[in-house]
């Protein structure tokens, strides 16, 4: 399956964590976002990937 140019970048330079961390900071200082909504956008994408991640695990075993 291919991939988008942005997905393989993401990939190779720093996890898709960190992007959704960055953009919900830049969001916050270069817009109307708040420091609540800001928190709530990094818990629910990080506890909702980590749940994925632990199924995923759970299910087919360890991806390393």
């Amino acid at each position: 399956m291919k991939k988008g140019w942005l997905d393989r970048i993401t990939e190779k330079v720093i996890s898709r964590k960190f992007t959704v961390f960055l953009t919900a900071t830049a969001l916050m200082l270069w817009s109307d976002l708040n420091s609540d909504t800001w928190g709530m956008i990094a818990i629910v994408y990080i506890g909702s990937q980590g749940v994925i991640d632990a199924a995923l695990s759970w299910k087919h075993g360890s991806r390393d």
